[in-house]
């Protein structure tokens, strides 16, 4: 009866540990973090936790109203992006920097 008992436990467990990586975003698992200079609205609600459509889109329309983010701290800058939210989505970010080439 013990024994019964205990698989019954380790049975249920693990199936509450698939069960709840199944409901993990993808992006979680990706392997390139998402460029805060190239990336659409879609592309940052979808990646970043606590941010939705709005702030999304409100990321999108700060980077084309004062040009691309120098770093990842700058979002901090956009309504809506605290340090709370900045800090946790800061893993799952970079900022590509353009390199300007000179004409001779």
């Amino acid at each position: 009866m013990m024994n019964i008992s205990r698989t019954l436990r380790v049975v249920i467990s693990r199936t509450l540990l698939i069960v709840s990586l199944a409901f993990v975003p993808f992006s979680l698992f990706a392997a390139t973090p998402l460029d805060i200079n190239t990336a659409t609205a879609a592309e940052f609600a979808a990646v970043m936790s606590g941010v939705g459509e709005k702030k999304a889109e409100a990321i999108v329309a700060f980077r084309e109203a004062n040009g691309n983010f120098e770093s990842i701290e700058q979002l901090a800058q956009v309504k809506g992006i605290g340090d709370v939210l900045l800090t946790r989505n800061k893993p799952l970010l970079r900022v590509s920097v353009e390199e300007e080439t000179s004409l001779n």
